[in-house]
């Protein structure tokens, strides 16, 4: 099978992921373009209690006893004010696990409560070097970190009449660019390019007419940085694949044009017959890929099964440089993991 999918398409709704902020946990707004989204192709995207989303495709010859879950995540890296310093700037807590070095001089949001945002700058608190003698050496650590708004605050409360304070979200800015050669670098690849693989396979499932023969419910979770994305999941689900980005470094086989299919990470390993026949199917239908083994990671896979969840479980996902700092794919790895995807689904199970 080599289904023809639409890469304008691909790009220009993984641009749109990605300019809206979705750190874990404020997913209203994303949540809102991917219900959106799900209506022009003719489907329907049922809310969950903590603001995951499911779209339910029943299949042409069902079994309620078989259905397949394909999840991505649309929740990012992000932060949150943990205190308003006496000097205007903002000391925050991180939301997700990343290194402090990666966010250093970065624009950010600030959303406050009421709906109001304001724009940042994240920056240590020795950020001149002709300043601070140790500014260079100065470790990286919350403690060590805040945030200057761009506003004219000289004091606490003047960031407080702001309708600033604890608890408010804070979004990093993207920084997208997709360049001519198809590498797409941003923030937040992990996991809006897997989104965007997802939706892909449906606008080409609507475009093509294409219906499988199991029932498949897409599952978007909202708070799979901080472990518990898709912990919960219906129980008629027997079969679940993870879409998410595949790490890249180290001794790692995975690029940024693969499709990468994770046989063990963090949580164990994946199901064996699953990613038997996602490597097989790989093969066969000359899809760019790689196998690896990602030890300091964990998926919605992962979270489903430390639930409780009575599956099997598989992981695959877009080749992703510098994970969780200034991310870089290609359209290829996105293209390829929607394919992989189709392959599976459309597959003769007789």
């Amino acid at each position: 099978m080599h289904p023809q999918l639409d890469r304008t398409y691909m790009i220009a709704f993984l641009e749109r992921l990605l300019a809206t902020p979705s750190p874990s946990g404020y997913c209203s707004a994303i949540m809102k373009l991917i219900q959106e989204e799900a209506a022009k192709l003719g489907l329907v995207l049922e809310m969950t209690p903590k603001g995951n989303g499911m779209i339910t495709i029943p299949g042409s010859h069902p079994d309620p006893r078989d259905v397949i879950a394909l999840t991505a995540h649309v929740d990012t890296l992000g932060a949150m004010v943990r205190s308003v310093k006496p000097t205007g700037t903002l000391r925050f807590t991180p939301i997700g696990g990343y290194a402090m070095h990666t966010v250093e001089s970065e624009y950010c949001l600030v959303h406050t409560r009421d709906g109001r945002t304001y724009e940042g700058t994240v920056l240590t608190t020795k950020p001149s070097v002709h300043v601070y003698s140790d500014a260079r050496d100065f470790k990286r650590e919350e403690a060590n970190m805040e945030i200057r708004i761009d506003e004219p605050v000289k004091s606490k409360d003047d960031v407080l009449k702001l309708g600033i304070g604890v608890g408010d979200y804070v979004s990093w800015d993207p920084r997208t660019k997709v360049l001519p050669n198809g590498l797409i670098k941003s923030r937040h690849l992990d996991d809006k390019a897997s989104v965007a693989a997802l939706f892909t396979l449906l606008e080409w499932m609507k475009r093509e007419g294409r219906t499988p023969e199991r029932t498949v419910k897409i599952i978007i979770s909202t708070y799979e940085e901080v472990g518990h994305g898709s912990s919960f999941i219906p129980a008629d689900i027997t079969e679940m694949i993870a879409v998410d980005m595949g790490a890249i470094g180290d001794d790692l086989q995975t690029t940024e044009n693969d499709v990468s299919i994770c046989a063990k990470d963090s949580s164990g390993p994946y199901d064996y017959g699953m990613t038997s026949a996602l490597i097989s199917l790989a093969k066969r239908e000359g899809i760019p890929h790689a196998v690896d083994i990602y030890p300091y990671y964990g998926s919605d896979a992962s979270a489903a099964l430390r639930g409780g969840s009575n599956i099997r479980a598989a992981l695959i996902g877009p080749g992703v440089h510098a994970s969780h700092s200034m991310e870089r794919t290609h359209a290829d790895a996105v293209a390829n993991t929607a394919a992989l995807l189709a392959a599976y689904l459309f597959e003769d199970r007789a």
